[in-house]
């Protein structure tokens, strides 16, 4: 029996999604075993769910969608956790940091009649403390936009209706490099520098010479992304960073507190990268890509 959808990664954001999709979750031993033994925590404010999932440690019944939300790093490994007749006829829907990891799930799974889509989520700050266990900090729903330079819009919004719950607002809207775009430009300056300084969102836009620093690493990512024809705003992307709560961190900031590896180089690296392939210089988010490698595991 085909599954509607399945979800790789169950950290913060894939355990989100998870649960509020009631999918098939597919994780490391560790979370596996956790969930069988105690079900899927999600935590949202003053509510505490626990969902009892279907929980593998590699998918082998055939799904419609998988999600994937493994951090950029383990990206190959997790996907050897999916059997190639589990995607047979699916859509794959990666959810990771950066520019670059869509090509590589592609040539990954090449040759197969899976279609990999772009897909971008925002407005949410979720984590996972421990296996099993997720915390959703931002009050609102989250918001899932996809992208597909194969399916027609019709049949990815029928192929991503899985996602169109309570607590998820999903838009097919634009093409595959605006939706990797949007979140990638102001991520890649936040991530370093929460990293660098150690400092939260709200404390960076208050000092007068780390403000400078983010806006002129800003504006180096959106240039790349004009050049790459996309049509970034800087003021609309810096708006959404004036917008951000005094208290918001990146993940990669809290991976490197915690001495975890991070995902730097999926991030601020892919923009300075593609910055590079373009001709587009970016001087200020290369200094804070190179100042925050230094403070990371």
């Amino acid at each position: 029996m085909t599954q509607p959808i399945a979800v790789l990664g169950l950290g913060g954001i894939g355990g989100m999604i998870a649960v509020r999709t009631c999918a098939v979750c597919v994780g490391t031993a560790r979370t596996v075993e956790a969930i069988q033994a105690s079900g899927l925590t999600f935590v949202h404010g003053e509510t505490t769910t626990v969902a009892h999932l279907a929980a593998v440690e590699r998918l082998e019944s055939p799904v419609e969608l998988l999600v994937v939300a493994v951090k950029a790093y383990d990206l190959d490994s997790a996907l050897g956790r999916i059997a190639p007749e589990a995607l047979a006829g699916a859509v794959v829907l990666p959810l990771l940091n950066g520019l670059e990891h869509v090509e590589a799930i592609r040539a990954r799974l090449r040759p197969s009649d899976t279609v990999v889509v772009a897909g971008s989520i925002g407005r949410v700050e979720a984590l996972s403390p421990t296996p099993g266990v997720v915390v959703q900090r931002s009050p609102g729903d989250a918001l899932v936009t996809v992208a597909s330079r194969e399916l027609s819009g019709g049949a990815l919004d029928a192929a991503v209706e899985p996602l169109r719950v309570p607590g998820i607002e999903v838009v097919v809207d634009g093409g595959e490099p605006a939706v990797l775009w949007e979140k990638a430009a102001r991520l890649a300056v936040l991530a370093a520098a929460t990293v660098s300084s150690g400092l939260a969102v709200g404390q960076l836009r208050a000092d007068a010479t780390w403000c400078s620093r983010l806006r002129e690493a800003l504006a180096e990512a959106c240039a790349v992304a004009i050049v790459d024809g996309v049509e970034l705003d800087f003021s609309g992307q810096w708006a959404i960073i004036e917008a951000m709560p005094d208290d918001l961190t990146t993940s990669a900031a809290r991976d490197a507190a915690s001495g975890r590896p991070t995902e730097l180089d999926a991030i601020t690296g892919s923009v300075v990268r593609a910055g590079a392939r373009l001709g587009v210089p970016t001087p200020a988010l290369a200094r804070l890509l190179e100042e925050a490698s230094c403070r990371a595991p």
